[in-house]
């Protein structure tokens, strides 16, 4: 195989949309990866409903970035969400605007975008090679890499790494790049879980009876933060989309104390004083857990929350007045003793800093070398964000190494 102009490796978003940039300029690529077909994570994020990006005002959506560094921001402001869907529909893709402000295409899967993305790049020229695992750069500055067929070296004009984090490592982001990365003198922060699940110790009796249960419109607190969505309880802990959104908050909480309260307001659409009214009724011959479904309508997994809580008190709900009871409604809490394992996270947080990373992507002490997607520092809830910020660091390593190329 001969040399390209442009070696990319890793066949996830970033990495395609980056050859596809690079490619309709003219320059020649190929794309490198070491499982045997491309975007697996991707086809995975599409079997729910392939969430593209969100449809809220650009001001607010940079906001879901949190303190992230100016270039990621100026990358999204480049290829912006609304670029985002053009791209989709240029594919043959219609997208739509869910209920949420979430978008997704029309096919609400990935496969068809996937095939309809794959034939352009062939348009184009790109070429693949697969289970190509990356190891590194010689002396020489060449890349290295172990095939089926034995060592490959090849020594493109430029490079583009879009190797992905380390979440979902079965899919091929492992993070394994981080020790070669390292060794070159490359700032990496440790790989973090994100957008994940949390450890709850919980007693035999409720994970018996409620894990894999949800509660739904909660709304979820931690140190000022706050939450509004659904909550899972897990055989050791608790996931879902309300977590998801607190996750960052949630894990540096654990990782300063060893430990977060998080708090869960169980009927945050009842005023306070209206749930100690509705609590202070007789309830008669009816049980605690009766009296409480039929006063403020919460279905068996709060009500068993509720029970958790008060024998962490050492008490009972019954026991309990009707104020303290409301006020155990309206700010359950939940001791966090972890994040679930980075395997398990949607996704990663960490990675390469954007203080070695020039504004046109390339690195600082390689600017041959272009860096794109979840491998760089930075992370984003779910709703869009992810894939978002993935196609438009892909997108501006892409323009970035246009530059360098002359293109």
């Amino acid at each position: 195989m001969s040399a390209p102009d442009v070696a990319i490796i890793g066949a996830g978003p970033a990495g395609l949309i980056a050859a596809e940039t690079v490619a309709a300029a003219g320059a020649s690529v190929i794309i490198y990866d070491r499982m045997p077909s491309v975007a697996r994570k991707f086809l995975m994020a599409g079997r729910g409903g392939l969430n593209l990006t969100h449809s809220e005002p650009l001001d607010i959506f940079l906001t879901r970035y949190g303190d992230a560094p100016p270039l990621l921001r100026k990358a999204i402001e480049a290829f912006p969400p609304q670029a985002l869907r053009e791209w989709a529909h240029g594919l043959g893709q219609d997208t739509f605007i869910g209920s949420s402000g979430r978008v997704f295409p029309k096919a609400f899967k990935a496969s068809p975008l996937l095939r309809a993305w794959l034939a352009r790049l062939d348009n184009l020229g790109v070429r693949l090679a697969l289970r190509h695992r990356w190891l590194g750069w010689d002396e020489n500055g060449a890349l290295r890499f172990e095939t089926p067929q034995g060592p490959h070296v090849i020594a493109p004009r430029a490079t583009i790494l879009a190797l992905g984090g380390a979440s979902w490592p079965r899919l091929g982001s492992d993070g394994s790049w981080q020790d070669l990365l390292s060794s070159q003198g490359i700032a990496v922060s440790d790989l973090k879980p994100a957008n994940c699940g949390f450890h709850v110790a919980w007693s035999d009796s409720f994970r018996e009876r409620f894990e894999g249960q949800p509660l739904k419109n909660v709304v979820l607190g931690f140190d000022g933060h706050t939450s509004r969505g659904e909550m899972v309880v897990t055989k050791d802990g608790i996931e879902g989309g309300g977590i998801y959104a607190l996750s960052a908050v949630l894990r540096e909480g654990v990782a300063a104390r060893g430990h977060a309260i998080l708090t869960i307001d169980l009927r945050p659409d009842l005023a306070s004083p209206d749930i100690a009214t509705r609590l202070s009724r007789p309830s008669g011959k009816q049980s605690i857990a009766t009296f409480l479904r039929k006063a403020l309508t919460l279905p068996p997994p709060a009500i068993g929350l509720l029970h958790e809580a008060a024998f962490h008190r050492d008490t009972r709900l019954a026991a309990m007045t009707p104020d303290e009871l409301a006020d155990l409604v309206r700010a359950l809490p939940v001791r966090i003793e972890g994040a679930a394992s980075l395997a398990r996270a949607i996704s990663t947080a960490g990675g390469v800093s954007f203080a070695d990373i020039n504004p046109d992507f390339g690195l600082r002490r390689r600017p041959d070398v272009f860096m794109a997607g979840e491998m760089l520092d930075w992370e984003a809830p779910t709703g869009g964000y992810l894939l978002q910020a993935s196609f438009a660091t892909g997108v501006a390593a892409g323009r970035g190494v246009l530059g360098r190329l002359g293109r």
